[in-house]
């Protein structure tokens, strides 16, 4: 098919991967905005769900709505535990696509995200190309602003080729074969704390891969209660912020190490101060300073394992779920 926008560039089907870990109502809402892609069954090639829970609580929902699903529909089963695992065995099961694109379960995407996504891609011969996302939080008003930004993705104002930007693999598209070379392109090692796509992205841009930026694919990113926190999301920034540091450390670059620990002191003393005054003063943007001084914080406690992931944060989450 081709779009009026771009008259030369012939958009092929793309396979989506959805990894899910114990969310059927969201994975649901996540499917459904698949179903009502603009030309779903020309421009969606399969979508592969990996259930990544041991008792494999998605194989019911995804069975359900089988029939319904303009393209194949496929269930992966993944019972170890880990987002890197999850991704590679959605990557593996991929059999009909030269493209991948991943939405995450938490993800919905409005009808004309995929062939935005994908016309931006070709039409401007990325390896990797990243949408925004817009979060969405049922919060109490003085922390909706920071809150619902947290969960975004914000990038320039038009599309284009990224000089030094990249973001999560959540609202993306990949060309397999300059990416996702291997059975495990994602490293399984970062299964419980993330960061499995810094490391991927990383590893590709020093090898020269283009990444571009496709301003009007957006998704929305629904926050569950249990996430749209103060808790979670501070806890989430110290993880954030030690990702420059780890990737020096997982290199041995220990000089480079020590330069994040440096800037990191520096902004956690420096942004700690000022949401500090915020905080006195009872002002909005103190949410924001104080996320700001926790990943700089990050940087300095990089040795520190989060985990956010897998099953431990499953069950964590769960249990603040039901709190909540």
């Amino acid at each position: 098919m081709t779009l009026d926008i771009y008259p030369t560039v012939t958009l092929p089907p793309v396979a989506v991967v959805i990894p899910t870990l114990r969310r059927e109502m969201s994975l649901n809402r996540a499917l459904k905005s698949l179903f009502r892609q603009d030309a779903a069954a020309d421009l969606i090639a399969e979508i592969v769900v990996v259930d990544n829970s041991p008792e494999g609580s998605a194989r019911e929902a995804v069975e359900n709505l089988a029939t319904t699903s303009p393209a194949p529909l496929i269930y992966v089963h993944e019972p170890r535990p880990g987002v890197a695992t999850a991704r590679n065995a959605g990557v593996n099961a991929v059999t009909r696509s030269d493209y991948i694109a991943f939405l995450d379960d938490d993800e919905e995407a409005p009808p004309g995200w995929l062939a935005a996504l994908t016309r931006t891609h070709l039409a401007l011969g990325a390896d990797v190309t990243f949408g925004p996302v817009r979060g969405v939080a049922a919060v109490k008003a003085s922390q909706k602003a920071y809150i619902e930004g947290f969960f975004s993705r914000t990038g320039p104002e038009t599309s284009g080729l990224l000089e030094d930007s990249v973001f999560g693999c959540g609202n993306s598209i990949l060309t397999r074969a300059t990416t996702l070379q291997g059975p495990a392109p994602f490293d399984p090692a970062a299964d419980l704390t993330g960061g499995e796509d810094d490391r991927l992205f990383t590893a590709l841009k020093a090898r020269g891969a283009r990444f571009a930026w496709a301003a009007d694919a957006f998704v929305y990113e629904h926050a569950p209660a249990h996430r749209a926190c103060l808790a979670y999301t501070f806890k989430r920034a110290l993880g954030y912020g030690q990702s420059p540091s780890q990737i020096c450390a997982r290199r041995r670059d220990w000089v480079g190490v020590g330069g994040w620990m440096l800037v990191g002191a520096a902004q956690a003393s420096l942004y700690g101060v000022i949401a500090a005054g915020l905080w006195a003063l009872r002002r909005p943007a103190r949410f924001h300073y104080a996320d700001r001084a926790l990943r700089g914080l990050g940087k300095v406690l990089w040795f520190s394992v989060l985990t956010f992931y897998g099953v431990p944060g499953a069950e964590r989450s769960a249990t603040r779920a039901r709190d909540a």
